[in-house]
């Protein structure tokens, strides 16, 4: 029997057969059957012209018209019912046909059968791809809108706070001026003042971030001279050092008094951030070696402690805005006390001068473990210039 005759003598059967199968309910099984005889039909006009090619139509239909949320969670596979149809018209050719008639018809369905599994599954996977590409692009756009939220926010509250900071430090002034000599008051102002003087610390620090993330940060640059940067950082922390019975070793490192530019403010800021980070994190009585070498156009300084150490994990982490290590919940203010937290502004702001000086900045460390202490070293890579940068200068 020819191949039309006995697509012609099975047509009906398969017809009603794969409506039954794949369609719940008389309404979807009418909506249904057009797409049975027309796969039918191709199926059919694929097998005389030995081309799979003709089913692709029918398939690519049946590809686009998923829901999203089929497609969302991978329901509904285009393959699962190829091989139900398949299934059927097994069924329908083995009650129809003699036994070798019906293999020698199975054998000539199965390589179109098995081309419209391969190209289905092809066209499912892009359908998907497509899907997922979008989602993360949305993803992506959501997360730019917060981020700049975030950092607007950030601006228009370091703004708005400096605003009754002002207020209060003038008053507090004029109390130092107009009160009588009282030890206890002026320590009362005196705690006062403190405590103004950090938050005016943080504010700048949000002020600091918002112009890094807006590529506003202004740079001054003049000859520096890290040797003299780096005492005068020690300076103002010897007294931190000695009461946590801290040694700092700063080493006198070839190239440490090489003259560059830079902002010598803003190095000093930076400076001042990782020597902060190196005295919280290391335990009492522990060691921070301050080092450095000569590199071609560039000087390496190092800042290392034997402190609790950073887990790899979190190396990246530490740079980022607000970027917390540890239950938050736990959180302890404090400028060099063990294990003291801050806003988690410092690292950030330091990632962000350094790289406007055309520098970078990274941490090494084994890990986080606060018996064995593994230690951390922050490397900062800052380019030597004959004469400041015009560019930088006049931003």
């Amino acid at each position: 029997m020819r191949t039309i005759d006995i697509f012609d003598k099975l047509e009906k059967k398969f017809v009603e057969r794969a409506s039954e199968e794949l369609a719940q309910g008389e309404e979807i099984r009418e909506e249904f059957l057009p797409q049975i005889k027309r796969y039918y039909g191709l199926l059919q006009q694929s097998m005389v012209m030995g081309e799979p090619q003709w089913m692709h139509p029918v398939l690519d239909d049946w590809v686009q018209v998923r829901t999203q949320t089929e497609v969302e969670k991978q329901e509904a596979s285009l393959t699962v019912l190829l091989n139900r149809i398949f299934a059927v018209t097994h069924q329908v050719v083995s009650e129809e046909l003699h036994p070798q008639e019906a293999l020698n018809f199975i054998k000539k369905i199965l390589p179109i059968h098995a081309h419209t599994l391969e190209y289905a599954t092809k066209k499912e996977t892009q359908v998907h791809v497509r899907y997922v590409s979008s989602e993360l692009e949305n993803v992506r756009v959501q997360l730019e809108k917060l981020d700049r939220s975030k950092s607007d926010f950030i601006s228009v509250a370091a703004h708005e706070l400096k605003t009754p900071l002002t207020l209060i430090e003038g008053y507090m002034d004029m109390l130092r001026e107009n009160i009588p000599d009282n030890e206890y008051i002026f320590l009362l102002l005196d705690g006062v003042e403190n405590g103004t003087r950090r938050l005016q610390e943080i504010i700048n620090d949000m002020i600091d971030v918002s112009l890094i993330d807006n590529d506003l940060l202004n740079l001054n640059l003049r000859p520096i001279w890290f040797d003299r940067l780096l005492k005068m950082v020690f300076a103002e922390f010897e007294k931190y050092l000695q009461k946590r019975n801290q040694t700092l070793d700063l080493r006198e490192f070839p190239g440490i008094d090489t003259q560059t530019y830079g902002d010598a403010e803003r190095i000093y800021q930076v400076l001042k951030n990782l020597f902060s980070n190196a005295i919280k994190y290391t335990p009492d009585g522990g060691t921070i070696i301050v080092d450095g070498r000569l590199l071609p156009s560039f000087i390496e300084i190092t800042v290392a402690d034997n402190g609790i150490g950073i887990a790899p994990e979190d190396h990246e982490r530490i740079f980022q805005k607000f970027g917390h290590l540890g239950n938050v919940a736990l959180h302890s203010s404090g400028k060099t006390k063990f294990k003291g937290g801050g806003p988690g502004l410092g690292l950030p702001i330091a990632k962000g001068i350094v790289e406007a000086h055309g520098g970078s900045i990274w941490v090494e460390s084994e890990g986080h473990d606060e018996n064995t202490c593994p230690g951390t070293t922050f490397h900062i890579l800052f380019p030597i210039l004959e004469s400041p940068p015009i560019e930088k200068t006049t931003q």
